[in-house]
């Protein structure tokens, strides 16, 4: 706890201090005004930066920690204690997002030093701490939920994914006026920025905020989203209280015996009478034991050489909910292409900017749940204790790794295919050359490959669930954070990008170190520690490029990089599986 908090505001603080050798490298401060304008913008990078994780940590992290009891079957033991519901998911709830409060605390005295720039009151800095900490207790309160109601671990966490991004994306498309310029007297806007905390962020961030009279007493739209906020997390715990013991223990957590095709349920009679019952059964059936045999013989299935690849192509490992996952990300993919699709068929400049609004989102949406895939693949059969049979199993290294690997894409095809099938109609429309296109899709291959080996190499490394989930997730996270960060730095302070080097240096050695402590810090190697440092170096060489527009550059350092980093992971699984899985101590080597 004491690490994270100083972590978290030892990043803030290198955030500003990066700025400021941006701002003062790269251009001339010649009065107060500019110091003010660096200000306000500092503010309203670090103020979205500070939304975007809180929103994924908190809603990540209440649903991995509701998943991991149900996973370890503690869940029921809660249950059959004397807590009331409203106890047991407040109790979890607050207990989830308290560490994330403690960091919005411990943040508060970084934000007020963007005030001593100026162009920041203090009026700013409240209004975007109060946006912030609902926004913390609405998503903890919809991955509690979600957790509550689902029984995988990946169904909870691919679920609460799905609903963040969904609605972000449809207030974005409320915002743009594209379903209309207002309802009941209020504008497009206002209720994007009521409902939305992107929109509510960026909101409060402005020096003297929107007043809409229609909003009446709430009078700007900052006031309707802590209404509304509000709101939603007490119609979400409402829920959540009221369904608990519903929803938990679940059917599959009930004893059933099957006999022949059907499902019976220890009676309440006692066990004599069962007993006695399964004669009668097993007398009726005996007329005919040959058929019988041969009824049980047509239900066996064939289970491939590999059984671990078999178990995650062939049967419902993660739960049949695992379809809704599907349909929903199959629902966002329909806007991110409908979108696509208006701006070329109507007539609009396909920009930069445009393509990247509709299909970045989606790009990280899909890494982030080839991800989840991956890691809860292992974590789960370590919670129901299947990991150890599997060891000690003839099965090779080589077979449960690439089996699990076989199986994570397998379970994600859509999210990996969908979005560079939109690849493809960019370059089908004209909106991007063939090399680009060519660039852009084997940048995806690689990122892919990358996030769904960093979820086996988490999942392997970190003997406790939430500790794997949490890095590898959210490894994930803070790359595509740090890539975003570096960027909109880069256009805000400076146009020269070239110069850029020596102001980010402190920030890629700090990048390099929490990489290496999240990748090789429990079983350390000389390849996790390359690549964890080069990872930030190449990832800034990346970035100047793609404004430089060297596009190959671009394509040839990620894959090198991250090509590196997934090989560094994948060879001490398969070669030294032991040592990776921490069953082998030093000692005994």
């Amino acid at each position: 706890m004491y690490v994270a908090r100083t972590a978290y505001a030892g990043i803030l603080l290198l955030l500003m201090s990066t700025a400021f050798l941006i701002l003062t490298g790269t251009q001339h401060v010649r009065d107060i005004g500019d110091l003010a304008r660096f200000g306000m913008v500092l503010f309203q990078i670090l103020a979205p930066l500070q939304l975007a994780l809180v929103m994924f940590c908190s809603a990540l992290v209440a649903a991995s920690a509701v998943a991991q009891e149900k996973d370890r079957r503690t869940l029921i033991l809660l249950l059959l204690t004397n807590l009331t519901n409203s106890e047991l998911v407040f109790g979890k709830l607050l207990a989830s997002v308290l560490n994330i409060i403690v960091l919005l605390l411990a943040a508060v005295p970084l934000f007020m030093l963007s005030t001593l720039f100026g162009g920041v009151s203090a009026a700013q800095v409240a209004r975007v701490f109060a946006v912030t900490l609902v926004a913390a207790l609405a998503c903890g309160s919809l991955g509690s939920l979600l957790a509550l109601w689902r029984e995988k671990t990946f169904q909870a966490l691919a679920m609460t994914v799905l609903v963040l991004v969904l609605w972000l994306a449809v207030w974005e498309i409320v915002a743009s006026e594209a379903l209309g310029a207002g309802w009941l007297g209020i504008s497009a806007p206002t209720w994007a920025a009521g409902f939305s905390p992107w929109q509510a962020i960026l909101e409060a961030t402005r020096p003297y905020p929107e007043v809409d009279k229609a909003l009446g007493p709430l009078r700007t739209p900052v006031n309707f989203f802590l209404l509304i906020g509000g709101s939603i997390v007490v119609l979400l715990n409402a829920v959540a209280v009221g369904m608990v013991r519903v929803w938990n223990p679940s059917r599959e957590t009930h004893r059933m015996v099957r006999e022949d095709e059907t499902w019976n349920r220890q009676s309440i009679w006692g066990a004599e009478y069962d007993v006695a019952q399964q004669k009668d059964r097993s007398a009726g059936s005996a007329a005919a034991p040959g058929a019988v045999r041969e009824k049980r013989r047509s239900r066996a299935r064939e289970v491939w050489d590999n059984p671990v690849i078999w178990r995650e192509m062939r049967t419902w490992a993660y739960g049949r909910r695992i379809l809704v996952i599907r349909f929903a990300y199959l629902l966002l993919f329909a806007l991110a292409a409908a979108s696509l699709y208006w701006m070329a068929e109507g007539g609009q400049p396909m920009t930069r900017q445009a393509g990247a609004i509709a299909l970045v989102p989606l790009f990280l949406l899909s890494l982030v749940l080839v991800n989840a895939q991956a890691v809860t693949s292992l974590t789960s059969e370590r919670d129901v204790r299947a990991l150890d049979l599997i060891l000690v199993s003839d099965l090779t290294p080589k077979e449960i790794v690439f089996g699990k690997l076989g199986g994570v894409f397998y379970n994600t095809k859509e999210m990996v295919l969908l979005p560079i099938g939109l690849c493809f109609y960019l370059w089908y429309v004209g909106a991007m050359g063939m090399e680009n296109m060519v660039y852009l899709v084997g940048g995806l291959a690689v990122l892919y490959l990358f996030v769904a080996m960093l979820g086996i190499h988490a999942g392997m490394t970190y003997p406790n669930s939430r500790s794997a989930i949490g890095t590898s997730l959210g490894t994930v996270f803070f790359l595509f954070m740090g890539v975003a960060v570096c960027m909109r730095m880069m256009v805000a302070f400076s146009g020269s990008f070239q110069a850029q080097l020596q102001p980010f240096l402190a920030f890629m050695l700090g990048g390099g170190i929490g990489l290496y402590v999240a990748l090789g810090a429990r079983n350390p190697s000389a390849a996790v520690g390359v690549a964890s440092f080069l990872c930030p170096f190449a990832t800034f060489y990346a970035i100047t490029s793609f404004f430089l527009d060297y596009t190959l550059g671009v394509f040839l350092v990620t894959a090198a990089a991250y090509g590196f980093t997934t090989a560094a992971m994948m060879v001490p699984a398969i070669y030294e599986f032991d040592v990776a899985t921490g069953r082998t101590t030093i000692g005994e080597q």
